[in-house]
């Protein structure tokens, strides 16, 4: 099954690279919820060394509700943690988060104007840190806390936008080059076809049958006809135009 942030992309969208808050910052969110179930499991074992009676009975139930109220705060850190996803696209860098509310946010690759990186001792050890995305606006900021392999991310990130601005500068291909029958070489198929109408002298040549018109061998005509046929089924020419080229081609024989 698809995860949520798989149906954010758009066509043509491709991830790079996946990740989220490194499977510390958990740990550290729900610290007061293993307190919590440390002390509840603790006080478990003191009430069952009480003599029995209301108290030892009352002080069970809150010790029972302490460890489950532990246990849910652990799990919804977790599922938070689990549902994470901060990635980078071939356009954008792109968080998501929520459990059941989904948040998402985006930073396009081409408004990214810095990468601030920061890590502590423990973060270059375990390979997390905290990177902080400076957009166009210079005041908007997207933060990432404890971002798992932060390094990889940022060189990643950096890669794609450079990916980017070369395909938007990148110049628009020319023209194919095709050869005409009497050699040399053109850029435009309407002028390979009006080419297969002139001479080796370069000189036009009339109507078919008409004053001035040059005899062909049957190769010529056979190269001028298999180079229209392609321009025909390419769409660079219509049908009734090689039909007409075709039978002035075959008068010249």
């Amino acid at each position: 099954m698809p995860r949520y942030a798989d149906r954010l992309l758009a066509d043509g969208e491709q991830v790079i690279m996946r990740t989220r808050q490194h499977w510390l910052w958990p740990v550290l969110e729900a610290r007061y919820a293993w307190l919590l179930f440390v002390a509840g499991l603790v006080l478990l074992v003191v009430q069952t060394n009480l003599d029995p009676g209301p108290v030892r009975d009352v002080a069970g139930y809150a010790i029972l509700a302490a460890i489950v109220i532990a246990l849910l705060w652990l799990g919804k850190v977790y599922l938070g943690w689990w549902s994470q996803d901060y990635m980078i696209t071939n356009r954008r860098v792109l968080k998501v988060e929520g459990i059941i509310n989904k948040r998402s946010g985006d930073s396009s690759l081409e408004k990214i104007n810095d990468a601030v990186l920061d890590q502590n001792l423990f973060g270059r050890m375990l390979n997390y840190g905290d990177l902080d995305i400076l957009t166009a606006a210079d005041t908007a900021i997207d933060r990432y806390r404890m971002l798992d392999k932060a390094p990889v991310f940022k060189r990643e990130m950096l890669n794609q936008k450079h990916e980017l601005e070369g395909e938007v500068s990148r110049p628009l291909p020319s023209p194919p080059i095709r050869a005409t029958p009497g050699g040399g070489h053109v850029t435009e198929p309407v002028v390979a076809a009006a080419h297969a109408g002139t001479g080796s002298d370069g000189a036009s040549r009339g109507a078919s049958g008409g004053a001035g018109v040059r005899a062909m061998s049957a190769d010529e005509v056979t190269r001028a006809l298999g180079s229209l046929a392609d321009l025909r089924d390419r769409g660079a020419i219509s049908t009734e135009e090689y039909d007409a080229k075709k039978s002035e081609l075959l008068g010249r024989l």
